[in-house]
């Protein structure tokens, strides 16, 4: 009994039906989650730049509408107040028009689709912008859902895109390819701010670069795209766009590696 039971401990365990011994698999390689979620749906990364009216008969209606604080009554002090601030007030008013799809331009689209190269449009004329939202709309598919990816793009870049084109006569896309109104929640957008802030607050894109240890703005900032544009510098602009849509890929990046 003894000699038995030690054979019976020594023994080596029966191998599994067809006679071979187990063989214990490699874990299988996880997928990437990124890959994994492009796979899933195409994300149109993309970004503008705005510049102000160019329309020099607005201009000159803005620079009408300025008036002097309310504490200068005389009118030689009226006088000497508008000749020192009226060209001043006035250009801070049309700067604003950036921000006003019906009154400011767009200037440049940069936009990619998942893990694609980015592609840049860029007006260095006001006449030359209708042509650049053209060319982003013809490369929305209309066919296969896409959705729309960018920072604040539906507090800001999708309307001002809506106003340009009723304004200049462009055809839109379907509203399933471009949502007339879209909500931070709906399925056709990802709007990097909104998923980050919620949608009562906000962050600025190069502040979200920084918490997520992505590299931000180097040099040109939003602020700077106007000076720039009237300057010439047609190609810096150009690559900050796509600068900025690949920052913004990054962050989305990140989103979808968390399973958001």
């Amino acid at each position: 009994m003894h000699d038995e039971a030690i054979m019976k401990a020594s023994a080596a365990p029966p191998c599994p039906e067809g006679g071979k011994a187990a063989v214990e698999k490699p874990a299988a390689k996880k997928a990437d989650p990124v890959e994994r979620g492009w796979s899933i749906a195409t994300y149109v990364y993309f970004d503008l730049e705005t510049i102000p009216t160019q329309d020099d008969a607005y201009r000159d209606k803005i620079a009408e509408t300025i008036t002097p604080p309310g504490n200068i009554k005389k009118p030689e002090s009226i006088d000497a107040w508008l000749i020192e601030n009226r060209d001043a007030a006035a250009q801070e008013k049309i700067d604003k028009t950036s921000f006003d799809g019906g009154r400011g331009h767009v200037c440049t689209i940069a936009w990619a689709k998942n893990g694609s190269d980015i592609h840049a449009e860029h007006a260095k004329r006001v006449e030359d912008e209708e042509e650049v939202i053209r060319a982003f709309f013809e490369a929305l598919d209309p066919f296969h859902s896409q959705v729309l990816t960018g920072h604040n793009i539906t507090g800001f870049d999708v309307p001002f895109l809506l106003k340009r084109a009723v304004k200049l006569g462009i055809p839109l896309p379907s509203p399933t390819t471009l949502p007339r109104d879209p909500k931070p929640w709906d399925k056709t957008v990802f709007d990097t701010m909104t998923a980050w802030a919620g949608a009562r607050d906000s962050i600025k894109m190069n502040d979200l670069c920084e918490i997520l240890s992505i590299p931000g703005k180097d040099g040109m900032d939003g602020s700077m795209v106007a000076q720039a544009w009237a300057d010439g510098r047609h190609e810096e602009i150009r690559r900050y766009c796509c600068d900025d849509v690949e920052r913004t890929r990054e962050i989305h990046k990140r989103f979808l590696a968390a399973g958001f």
